[in-house]
Formats: C-alpha cells, structure tokens, sequence
C-alpha cells in the first residue's frame, strides 16, 4: 500500500548494520554523510542538516545537543595547545568560560578583543592565530561588530573564523556570505521556536572543515535526538511567519521602552540612538526579538519590585520561542566584562508571539513598581 505524508520520518537508531563484511569493515569511509553508527546521525538528522545548510547559504551543516556544543565542537575541532584564539569580548559565556578554564589550560593562548574592533583585528594576528570568535548582535548587551571586515582580515592570514548568529538567524544574516568560515546558530531559540528544546548547528562550505567537525562529532559524542531534529525540523516551517512577527513587535516595543523616564539606554542595534546601528542596518534584515534595556540607577530591590509586577513575561535565560522572556545580569557582571558598555544592572527581554499591546501594559506595570521602589528606598 502506497503511503505519503507531509511531515519527515522520525529514524531513531544506535546501531547501523551492513549487507557484508567488506561493508562493515571499511564503514569509516561512509563519513562524513554516510551511516555507521548512530552518534553520526541517522536519515532524520541528515535531513535537518541539509535544511539549516541551505538556510545558511552554506553547502554542510552538522547538528549538535545544544548551541553551546556547537560553539565547543567548532573550536575543539581546529584548536589545538599552541594556538592563538581571539574572542570577541561579546561572545557567550559559556564559551569564555571554556577558553579560560579548559583551553588556556592545554596551553591555547587565548586574547579577548573588543567587539567594535572592525579591521582594526589586523594588529592582534599572530602567526599562531588560528581562529577568531564572533557574536553579533553581543548576547547580554547587543555589541555589533563589522563581521566582513574582520572575516576579511582572518581569511588574508590564513586565519579561521566562527561566528554565533543566534539573534538573526540564517534569515536575518547570513555569515557565510560574509567571509565567515563557520556560521553557529542555537537552534534551540528561532529553529526550534516553543522553549521545548536543545540543539545547535555548524554551516560551512569547506569539506574539509566538514570532514573534521563531522569526526569531531563523533569522538565527543555530539550527537541529538532524531526526536528532536524532527521537532526542529517541524519549527522551521513556521520560522519565517514567526521571525516577521515577533521582529516587528520587538521594534515596537523597544521604541516605546527608549521613550520611558525610568529607561536610561536601550541596548538594540536597530534603534538608531545604538552605536552598532549603523553596521546593523548595512548588513542585517530582522530586528531580532532580543535586546537589552538599562534602567535609571536604583537600590537591587527596585529590580526585584520591577520582575515582581511582570505578569505576561516569564522570567528565564533562554529567548527566541513564542512566549516573551525577561532575564536579569547584575552591575558586578557588567563590572567583570572586558569592554563593557555599562556598568549598571541589565535586563534582557526576548519578545514572543502575545500582544504587543499586552506585553507594553506589563513592562508599564514592572517600570511603575520600579520607580515606586526606589522612590521609597531612596526616602528611608
């Protein structure tokens, strides 16, 4: 009996098996698209990945559990003791975590840039230099950096680059076409889209970068659920309607936020008052869901009196999924930070798919109970 459908099958196996021994044996040269054992990724996983890649621009992807292991699998699979790596001060801080606990440990020396830096990166080449790290828009506070200068630079030096285009996505940006060797998305946020989820993707063009980070892969055991790349999967039907939308509420919303007393800086490169405006609007499509807003200076707990007001905004760290977020960094983190833009507390919001009506009315809320708080602290 013939049978179509519309939605992918879901291929959940661990174990491959082979119609001879010769087969078997010589099992290892099916990679890096082939099948030898599950880790590698079954029909389900390939099938995602051709759909990320062609999103990306790019000619391979390979999926990982999470977008933090796609930053680590990237970096494990070229970096070795000698190196030289460059991090932009942006970067996610899991991953500066894991170069200055891990990698500076196996003898990689490890150099934080600032993030406006542009092509002024030429004068921190090394001749041991062998990546650059990039994130843009920044995730806590939304610092832009000139991604094709920089990708210029590394590519004249022989030098790698990775960039992290989680708040785009591949429909906002695309770092490939920019001179970037490694475009990173946490697939987790847009892809995936309902907070139900952890995965994130590596696209390139190179095979033989692919051939390496497939092999990566495998020895670290980076490998997800076909369930989950079918969820995934599910997701990027959706991911255009969804991006639109919550784009055009986030401009929205920011544009109100910037406009209220108890709102000292917006920090949203498609506001034009954000100094990375001017790089966002040459080179990226969307307006995110994801920016970041400094509040007038206060005791701690104006914040705590401003998150307990919210009803609509849940509070949590991720973003990206059809329910808005709100998450809170303190002034000592801001104080932590190379290059910083602030030294005040900041609170990060990631705009979902309710009523921008809805979702003003309750940041109107959380800056009332804001400014009441600090008024009775500031008098006591």
């Amino acid at each position: 009996m013939q049978f179509a459908c519309l939605s992918p099958a879901v291929w959940r196996a661990s174990t491959v098996v082979f119609d001879s021994l010769e087969d078997f044996v010589q099992r290892k040269h099916r990679q890096p698209d082939g099948f030898s054992y599950g880790i590698t990724g079954t029909p389900t996983a390939r099938g995602l990945e051709s759909r990320i890649a062609a999103l990306e621009g790019g000619r391979h992807c390979v999926v990982t559990p999470s977008g933090a292991s796609a930053l680590m699998t990237t970096v494990m699979g070229f970096v070795r003791g000698g190196d030289h790596l460059l991090l932009s001060a942006a970067c996610y801080g899991a991953l500066k975590t894991f170069a200055d606990k891990w990698l500076a440990a196996m003898g990689v020396a490890v150099e934080y840039f600032d993030p406006s830096i542009g092509a002024g990166i030429e004068a921190l080449i090394r001749p041991d230099t062998r990546m650059v790290c990039l994130e843009a828009p920044g995730t806590v506070t939304m610092e832009m950096h000139d991604t094709p200068a920089i990708a210029a630079v590394a590519r004249r030096h022989g030098v790698l680059t990775m960039m992290d285009n989680t708040w785009a996505s591949p429909l906002g940006f695309q770092p490939l076409a920019h001179g970037v060797d490694f475009s990173i998305e946490a697939a987790t946020k847009f892809m995936g889209g309902h907070s139900d989820l952890l995965m994130g993707s590596i696209s390139m063009n190179d095979a033989g970068h692919y051939a390496t980070l497939r092999e990566t892969q495998s020895i670290l055991g980076q490998q997800v659920s076909p369930d989950d790349c079918f969820l995934v999967l599910r997701g990027l039907e959706t991911l255009p309607v969804r991006l639109a939308a919550q784009s055009a509420a986030t401009l929205r919303i920011a544009r109100w936020l910037e406009a209220q007393p108890a709102v000292r800086q917006l920090l949203y490169p498609p506001l034009e008052s954000d100094p990375g405006h001017v790089v966002w609007k040459r080179d990226f499509s969307t307006n995110g869901c994801l920016f970041s807003l400094v509040l007038k200076p206060a005791p701690e707990p104006a914040f705590h009196g401003f998150f307990d007001a919210l009803k609509t905004f849940a509070i949590g760290a991720s973003w990206g999924g059809v329910h808005s977020l709100a998450a809170y960094y303190p002034a000592a983190l801001q104080a932590n930070r190379l290059f910083s833009r602030t030294d005040q507390p900041v609170i990060r919001l990631s705009i979902g798919l309710e009523d921008p009506v809805v979702l003003m009315a309750d940041l109107q809320a959380g800056l009332a109970a804001f400014s009441a708080h600090a008024a009775r602290l500031e008098s006591a």
